[in-house]
C-alpha cells in the first residue's frame, strides 16, 4: 500500500461535479453533442459537418439526417407553393382566395411542425441521444453506416 504522504506520488484527481459529456470530436475539436446540435441546422449545417467530421459517427449521423431533412423541407416547400398556385388558378376568384387562404394556414402549420422537429433534434443531440427523425433517421443511419471507413 503506497504511503499517502509520499511526495513522489501524484495526488488523486478531484471528483467532478459536472455531468460527463460525449467525447471530444477529433476532427473538429468540439464536443460531439455540440457539433451534432449545430449539424442539425437543415441542409447547410449538415453538409458542413458531414464534410468536416470524418471519425465521429454521432456527428455524422446528425449531419446526414440534417441533409436529408433539408432536402425534404425544400421539396415540401415546392409542393406547398405548387398547390397554392393551383388553388389560385381556380376561375372563380372568391373560391380561389378562400381555398388559397386555407391552404396558406395549412402550409404554416406544416412549417411549424418542421421547425419543431429541428428543435427536438437539437435538444436530443445536445443531450447526447441519437434520435431518429421518423422516416429520415433510418435512411441517414444506413448512409452513415454504409460509408464508414
Amino acid at each position: 500500500m503506497p504511503d499517502p504522504t509520499d511526495p513522489s506520488q501524484p495526488p488523486p484527481p478531484p471528483p467532478s461535479s459536472e455531468p460527463e459529456t460525449r467525447s471530444t470530436s477529433t476532427s473538429i475539436g468540439s464536443p460531439s453533442n455540440v457539433a451534432a446540435a449545430i449539424a442539425c441546422i437543415p441542409l447547410i449545417g449538415g453538409i458542413i459537418f458531414y464534410i468536416l467530421e470524418k471519425r465521429d459517427s454521432f456527428v455524422r449521423f446528425y449531419a446526414m439526417q440534417s441533409i436529408i431533412f433539408g432536402i425534404a423541407w425544400i421539396l415540401i416547400s415546392i409542393g406547398c407553393a405548387l398547390v397554392s398556385g393551383l388553388l389560385g388558378a381556380i376561375p372563380i376568384e372568391v373560391i380561389a382566395n378562400i381555398l388559397q387562404g386555407l391552404w396558406n394556414m395549412v402550409t404554416w402549420l406544416i412549417y411549424i411542425g418542421l421547425f419543431v422537429i429541428v428543435i427536438v433534434a437539437v435538444v436530443r443531440a445536445l443531450g447526447g441521444v441519437r434520435w431518429d427523425i421518423p422516416y429520415i433517421g433510418p435512411i441517414a443511419r444506413k448512409q452513415v453506416e454504409g460509408s464508414a471507413p
